[in-house]
């Protein structure tokens, strides 16, 4: 019942994208990768996309040099310079990326929004950022913006309010450092908790059993983003 399904859901999945392609073929989708990541973590959904017919803007940010007040702006700001002038604007984020458009949205307006799917971001914070920014190192290897992500009266995410506009959220279930899953509540994908991924006002959610690390280039994520962002709404095994 289980092979059933899936085969079913990959079914929807490619039939929904064949027959969104044509009417989102003029739409940009704006990729923002993580913290302490670059641009090349996300070429495998730049590439997915485009194929798909979207213009794709990939846009690198120095993620780990300024705090998430002055990230947003930087990154956005070029990234929506780039898009075409007509169709809709959607976002593809993981991790640290989901926040800054979180952030840019609450303080700025983009007319042409369309949606947004991130990718394992820690809209709750992140109880591994708690336990360990206090540890000599952290602020070297995550910068500002890393130790705006936990789950204290600093946090960036939990001082952001619900949202207004089209959120798909992929969670992770799986994780390789065990370490730091212990600071978390389970499940989690090694850095947030499936819980923390989740945001009042989001349109849909799905949590897929890969790391935090290496979901935003999974394939099936990258499926259920191109799906969600041509539809509205994910594809579901159980349905």
């Amino acid at each position: 019942m289980i092979f059933k399904n899936s085969i079913c859901a990959c079914v929807v999945i490619m039939s929904l994208l064949m027959s969104a392609t044509a009417a989102r073929a003029t739409d940009c989708v704006i990729l923002l990768h993580g913290l302490a990541r670059t641009s090349a973590s996300m070429e495998q959904a730049a590439k997915a996309f485009a194929e798909r017919g979207f213009a794709v803007v990939n846009v690198g940010y120095p993620s780990r040099d300024h705090p998430v007040e002055e990230l947003a702006p930087i990154a956005i700001n070029e990234a929506l310079a780039a898009c075409p002038n007509d169709g809709k604007v959607h976002f593809y984020t993981h991790s640290l990326g989901g926040i800054l458009v979180r952030y840019y949205l609450e303080h700025n307006e983009i007319e042409r929004l369309g949606r947004v799917v991130m990718v394992a971001p820690p809209n709750r914070g992140s109880q591994v950022v708690d336990s360990l920014k206090g540890v000599p190192g952290f602020e070297i290897l995550n910068g500002p913006a890393g130790e705006q992500l936990g789950t204290d009266e600093n946090s960036v995410p939990l001082g952001l309010g619900p949202v207004d506009y089209p959120v798909g959220i992929i969670a992770g279930t799986q994780t390789f450092n065990p370490i730091l899953s212990q600071f978390l509540p389970n499940p989690d994908d090694g850095k947030v908790s499936v819980e923390s991924t989740k945001i009042e006002g989001m349109t849909d959610f799905i949590a897929l059993p890969h790391s935090h690390p290496f979901i935003m280039k999974a394939p099936d994520a990258i499926d259920q983003a191109i799906t969600f962002i041509a539809t509205g709404r994910f594809v579901h095994s159980a349905e």
